[in-house]
């Protein structure tokens, strides 16, 4: 008797778990530029293993038989290419989601950007499964390239205005009036595939995670961004040099990007990490670096992105 109450028990509680709601898909989205792509080779694992600090990620990335890690808890669909050659890569998540540079880009190579280990990461945090949709270009900004709508048209900096119709100098292009044409164009541009690349996934999911159940739905869980050398760089654009707001107009577009793909996702208080770059380390910080890095995390401070936007 006391069996067949207690083997009762265990079916109620079976039948319970069975039908209960199942828990939405959690959903990451990662953007940027080559550092965002990743050009870290499987061939450098060993090197995280030499650091105590980050030892233990390396056992998460590889498996016994020192093969890259195939998570079966995480899916990516990454959309990258030059020019307007631009491809997608969809599978479990895996090595190879990096930078596709000289490699075949119908399949998955051997480099990884920060997707890898923040996918293990996250498939080990989370009882759900987890979907990475990335986007990353090499050599793209975020006053021309990544340019969202709320931003508005590109606006000739100070030193353009007074040096382009010159046409003389390196840089300075040679025919004033085409290049604004070729500028019209190019705004805002990659902000578009990236965003049609979101919605095109989640409007069929079950193309990237082919165990998807509609039921289940999806949630939008974060925003990770991971660009800034080609703004950092530009003179042009930014030439107040080693001026404390030489790059005041980097965290203006960067306020109008994290609003804009809120608006776009309908998801107005998404998460967005902004990832701060660390090109020189701190061992070689230059004037304008710093300056840099402190526009790129000014974001953080506004009232309207406490608590939901933060840079690391």
């Amino acid at each position: 008797m006391k069996q067949s109450f207690a083997l009762l028990i265990v079916l109620h509680f079976a039948l319970a778990a069975a039908t209960a709601d199942p828990k939405p898909l959690k959903v990451f989205i990662l953007a940027g530029q080559s550092n965002m792509e990743g050009p870290a080779n499987v061939a450098t694992f060993d090197y995280i293993g030499d650091d105590p600090a980050t030892a233990p990620l390396l056992k998460m990335m590889r498996g016994a038989d020192r093969k890259p890690t195939i998570c079966n808890g995480a899916w990516i669909s990454y959309l990258t290419g030059a020019d307007e050659k631009n491809f997608e890569l969809n599978g479990k998540l895996t090595a190879g989601y990096g930078s596709t540079w000289g490699q075949d880009p119908t399949k998955p190579g051997n480099k990884i950007g920060p997707e890898f280990t923040f996918g293990l990461t996250k498939d080990a945090a989370l009882a759900e499964p987890v979907l990475i949709i990335k986007a990353a270009w090499g050599g793209k900004s975020l006053h021309t390239d990544f340019r969202s709508p709320s931003a508005g048209p590109y606006q000739l900096s100070s030193f353009q205005q007074q040096n382009y119709p010159k046409q003389e100098g390196h840089g300075i292009p040679k025919d004033l009036k085409q290049w604004k044409i070729d500028k019209a164009t190019e705004t805002g541009h990659y902000y578009r595939l990236m965003m049609a690349h979101v919605k095109n996934v989640l409007c069929d999911v079950k193309r990237v995670y082919p165990d998807y159940d509609p039921a289940q739905g999806y949630e939008l869980k974060g925003f990770v961004w991971l660009q800034g050398f080609n703004d950092m760089v530009d003179g042009h654009v930014y030439p107040t040099d080693g001026k404390p707001d030489q790059y005041n107009l980097y965290s203006e577009l960067l306020t109008h990007f994290i609003r804009a793909m809120r608006k776009d996702l309908a998801s107005p208080k998404l998460p967005f990490v902004i990832g701060v770059m660390g090109v020189g380390g701190l061992k070689y910080e230059s004037e304008g670096m710093v300056a840099f890095r402190q526009a790129m995390a000014a974001p953080t401070a506004m009232p309207e992105f406490k608590g939901n936007v933060v840079a690391v």
